[in-house]
């Protein structure tokens, strides 16, 4: 979820999703709640009432409390589906590792490259999809591959080589003053050797070349081991996300 919708934007936003909706059989439509927008629940409870989508992916800042309470009152089955963490980092101020013998950072377009990076690095990536039963894990983790495909053909997708072999991989969202990185990591079989923070560094870099001035992320809640990964090259929290599905109830399977 865009930095700019859940922290910045200035008011309640509902729009329909239409690749979920096209990936998962179900029509799915976005409300989102934004860190800076002053919505109160009452609007939040209207929009989800207009709504005739199967699924409301509803995102809100972690502090209104007492929202799910009244989530599970509009008529829908309320999913808690985890928390997205938002960090930040001014660009120029991380804790960068030494440089390491073979280890090559580059720009890539390559779908099949990227595709199989994606399969490989976020198959057991346990994101808020699996909370809903109405959504199957391998269709969301073929969304994630759709997304990262959206940034290569825009040139926003950058590897970490050693030598010819991909180790890591970053997709990014990049305007004048900050990269957001979507999606980040490295692949199974070389995790645990600290090539995140070789990851990281060639983001920052190339966040400082071109002029902008932070770089930011997220992940859900639950995923403690990236976060300290983060805090230990110099990003710091920022802001936490909750994200409910609320599903048309005769669409889930009844009790056994």
């Amino acid at each position: 979820m865009a930095w700019h919708d859940v922290i910045e934007a200035p008011a309640l936003r509902a729009q329909p999703s239409p690749f979920e909706s096209a990936r998962f059989g179900r029509s799915v439509e976005r409300l989102t709640v934004s860190a800076g927008a002053g919505t109160a629940f009452d609007a939040v409870r209207e929009a989800v009432l207009r709504s005739d989508a199967d699924v409301v992916v509803l995102r809100y800042p972690a502090e209104r409390i007492g929202w799910f309470a009244g989530l599970t009152a509009l008529g829908r089955t309320a999913v808690f589906a985890d928390s997205l963490v938002y960090w930040r980092l001014p660009a120029g101020r991380g804790r960068a590792p030494e440089p390491a013998a073979g280890l090559v950072a580059a720009p890539t377009t390559d779908p099949a490259a990227v595709d199989a990076l994606v399969a490989d690095i976020f198959a057991a990536y346990g994101s808020h999809y699996l909370a809903n039963p109405l959504f199957d894990a391998a269709a969301a983790l073929a969304g994630y591959q759709e997304w990262a495909l959206r940034s290569a053909a825009a040139d926003r997708c950058l590897t970490l080589r050693d030598g010819a072999r991909p180790l890591a991989l970053a997709t990014l969202e990049e305007d004048a003053d900050r990269t957001e990185i979507l999606l980040a990591g490295v692949v199974s079989g070389c995790q645990g050797r600290g090539l995140y923070a070789h990851l990281l560094k060639a983001v920052e870099d190339r966040t400082l070349a071109r002029g902008a001035t932070e770089v930011v992320i997220s992940t859900q809640g639950h995923n403690t081991r990236v976060q300290r990964a983060w805090a230990r090259y110099g990003f710091e929290p920022v802001q936490t996300i909750l994200t409910a599905h609320l599903v048309r109830s005769s669409l889930l399977p009844g009790p056994e």
